[in-house]
C-alpha cells in the first residue's frame, strides 16, 4: 500500500474523530433536552383528542345513520327549545302525557332516577314531549316537573302543536303514540326510551343476535328486574349505555 493511500486514511480518521468530538455531544444535549423531534410515517396521536367510538349501534334507516330530526317546542319554563339545544348533549326521548294514569309515572320515576345517576354531568339531558298538548300548558309540565323532581337543566318537558308531536313521534322516532277512546287516559303510547349521543344520532346496544334493539323499555324499574310477564327491565343496561356515550 502506498504512502499516500496511508494519508488518505489517516486524514479520514482525522476527520471523522473530530467530527464525533465537536458534534456528538451537541446532538445528545439537543436530545436530552427535547429539542428534536422525531419525524416518521407513523402517525403521532398526541394532539388528537377524539375519544373512541363505543360499542353501540347506530340506528340506521335505509343504509344512513338516523338523526333527530328537527324540532322547536315550548318547554315547562315557557322557553322555546329546539333539537339545537341539545346539541353536544347525550340525551333520552320520551313521549307522555301528564293526566297518563298508567304507564307514564313508572317512565319518569326511572327518568328520575336516571337523572340522579348523571347528576353530576352537564352533558346529559332528557327530551320529553307530551301527547297532549291541548291539557299540557307549560304551567301543567311545570308543576308536574316539580312533583317528579326534575332538577336537570337539561331535562325539558315540552309543549305545542298536536300534529307536529305526533309527526315527530310516529315518523321521526317510530314511536307509536296515537289518541285512543278506549285507552286508559284516552291515549296511546309505547313507553318506550330513545337514546341520542351527542352528535345527535340514534344510538343502542345490540342483543344477542348482533342486531340493534333500537329502544330501551322505559316502564320496568331496575329494582322490579322484570314485569309479571318475565320481560327484563332495560333500565341499567340505559344507564351503562349513556356512560358510553359520554365518554365518547
Amino acid at each position: 500500500m502506498s504512502k499516500k493511500t496511508n494519508y488518505s486514511y489517516i486524514g479520514i480518521a482525522f476527520i471523522i474523530l473530530v467530527f464525533g468530538i465537536i458534534f456528538i455531544p451537541r446532538i445528545v444535549d439537543r436530545i436530552s433536552n427535547k429539542d428534536i423531534t422525531r419525524k416518521e410515517s407513523r402517525s403521532d396521536f398526541t394532539d388528537d383528542k377524539k375519544s373512541a367510538l363505543s360499542d353501540l349501534a347506530f340506528i340506521e334507516i335505509n343504509g344512513e345513520p338516523k338523526k333527530v330530526p328537527a324540532f322547536s317546542f315550548t318547554n315547562q319554563d315557557g322557553k322555546t327549545i329546539s333539537n339545537k339545544d341539545y346539541e353536544g348533549k347525550v340525551f333520552v326521548i320520551e313521549f307522555f302525557f301528564t293526566t297518563c294514569p298508567t304507564i307514564c309515572p313508572r317512565m319518569n320515576a326511572n327518568l328520575i332516577q336516571i337523572q340522579n345517576t348523571f347528576k353530576s354531568f352537564d352533558d346529559f339531558g332528557v327530551a320529553s314531549f307530551t301527547i297532549n298538548p291541548d291539557y299540557d300548558t307549560p304551567e301543567i309540565l311545570k308543576a308536574y316537573a316539580e312533583k317528579y323532581g326534575v332538577t336537570n337543566p337539561n331535562w325539558h318537558l315540552m309543549t305545542g302543536d298536536k300534529e307536529t308531536i305526533y309527526k315527530l313521534s310516529n315518523q321521526g322516532f317510530n314511536l307509536y303514540t296515537g289518541e285512543e277512546e278506549d285507552a286508559a287516559g284516552g291515549f296511546e303510547h309505547s313507553g318506550n326510551f330513545a337514546l341520542i349521543d351527542k352528535n345527535g344520532y340514534i344510538r343502542s346496544r345490540k342483543d344477542d343476535f348482533g342486531n340493534p334493539i333500537i329502544y330501551y323499555k322505559g316502564i320496568i324499574s331496575e329494582e322490579e328486574q322484570m314485569d309479571d310477564d318475565g320481560v327484563k327491565e332495560e333500565i341499567s343496561a340505559l344507564k351503562e349505555d349513556i356512560k358510553k356515550l359520554l365518554n365518547e
